[in-house]
């Protein structure tokens, strides 16, 4: 399969706006409807979407993709399944659209109501995860958005075929397949059109590294709902239940190492790790959690390097963790200040006093008291899947499901009022 091809985005985009009109005028049973079909058809073709897949890896394999990108890149047929219930799980949530903010009635007699509706088209831009394209997808749908995707190179036979699935579905549905428009090239112009389509495209959201996520930031003049990458840390207090911060620790870090919402530092109370050290080794050790340290944590743990500046800083993807020794809470949330990327932060401690300083000083999307990081994810908080973990503070911020791809509009209604 090529992928090399010439293709029209600006067509696309224009396609995808006209689709846009149609979904606007569906009603919420329509809509869940089709992703309900969506999903069946998925489940039904799944041969042919790993066997997509399959291709891609071939060329990972071939280019030395590392193991976590390998992971972010490979379907199953339970992955499969996992993205198809998704949509039936997205069809169940409530309809974000048309709903009825507020509602007042001026002196003069002119009615005014505040109500939710679609964005309207999402330019949508991503790396590896074959799953985001309909994961993204679902949510644009049933949320009243087309969506414009272009995924990457690595993952472009595989997303190909999702969206070849998509369509047939869509063709049995009331929503025009137009809705969703896969851009299925590799040339970097066609990212760029995307950059600068104003007139058609109403926002881009990226999804991916961090190197990914600046260019579309930087170089957009589409508005941008920027997602995050996520330097996630673990604060182990003094005041730390042993068990419950090891058990925390490791769930954050090795559940799922290559995701961002996994822990990339531990950062630790020096009476704490005193008191604990052998526990603390014996559980890296057991997991295989290689430590870049600190000069304190370096002396204490045998198989420990020493950690550079990069160290405090990277998204490692791995079961690498960095570990800092601090005195203090004030130590640590300077640290998180000094090196987070405002994603998810954690505290292990049985202080309420300690938790709540923590929480109300941490600048971050998500914060937990005595809870792993993992948490931050649109499935595990309800919202059905998520079209990514936004860390900034307009608009949208933390997991962005469907009431992140609405805006308002105002609604008024008259009997002849002049100003």
């Amino acid at each position: 399969m090529t992928i090399m091809k010439k293709v029209n985005v600006e067509e696309q985009a224009i396609q995808a706006k006209k689709a846009a009109k149609t979904l606007s005028l569906l009603t919420t049973e329509e809509k869940n409807e089709a992703l309900r079909k969506l999903a069946d058809v998925l489940d039904a073709e799944y041969e042919t979407i790993l066997a997509a897949n399959e291709e891609d890896l071939e060329n990972g394999r071939k280019n030395g993709y590392d193991d976590a990108y390998m992971d972010r890149l490979t379907l199953t047929k339970e992955r499969v399944e996992e993205f198809a219930q998704g949509l039936r799980n997205v069809a169940e949530l409530d309809d974000p659209t048309g709903i009825i903010n507020s509602d007042w009635t001026l002196d003069n007699g002119l009615n005014v109501q505040k109500i939710t509706v679609p964005l309207g088209v999402i330019g949508m831009i991503y790396e590896a995860r074959p799953n985001v394209t309909v994961d993204a997808t679902g949510l644009a749908l049933k949320s009243g958005n087309s969506i414009v995707l272009k995924g990457g190179s690595s993952a472009i036979n595989s997303n190909e075929k999702i969206v070849e699935v998509i369509h047939r579905g869509l063709e049995q549905t009331k929503i025009p397949k137009e809705a969703v428009q896969f851009i299925a090239s590799t040339d970097r112009e066609a990212t760029q059109q995307l950059f600068t389509m104003k007139q058609h495209i109403d926002v881009l959201i990226p999804r991916g590294g961090g190197s990914l996520i600046q260019a579309v930031v930087n170089n957009a003049t589409v508005p941008v709902l920027e997602t995050g990458v996520g330097n996630c840390h673990i604060y182990i207090d003094v005041e730390a239940d042993v068990e419950k911060a090891l058990a925390i620790l490791v769930n954050a870090k090795t559940d799922r190492p290559a995701v961002c919402n996994a822990a990339e530092t531990a950062i630790i109370h020096q009476d704490w790790f005193d008191a604990n050290k052998e526990a603390l080794i014996q559980t890296f050790k057991e997991n295989n959690i290689a430590v870049h340290g600190d000069e304190v944590a370096v002396k204490a743990i045998p198989s420990a390097v020493p950690a550079g500046e990069d160290d405090w800083a990277n998204e490692y993807l791995s079961t690498d963790i960095a570990v800092k020794i601090v005195n203090n809470v004030e130590e640590a949330i300077e640290h998180i200040d000094a090196y987070g990327t405002k994603h998810s932060e954690a505290i292990i401690t049985e202080s309420a006093e300690t938790a709540s300083t923590f929480m109300k000083l941490v600048d971050a999307a998500a914060l937990y008291h005595n809870a792993s990081t993992r948490f931050t994810d649109g499935g595990a908080l309800g919202f059905g899947a998520e079209i990514g973990i936004s860390t900034q503070k307009l608009h949208a911020r933390g997991p962005m499901g469907l009431p992140a791809l609405t805006t308002v509009k105002y609604l008024m209604n008259g009997n002849g009022q002049v100003r």
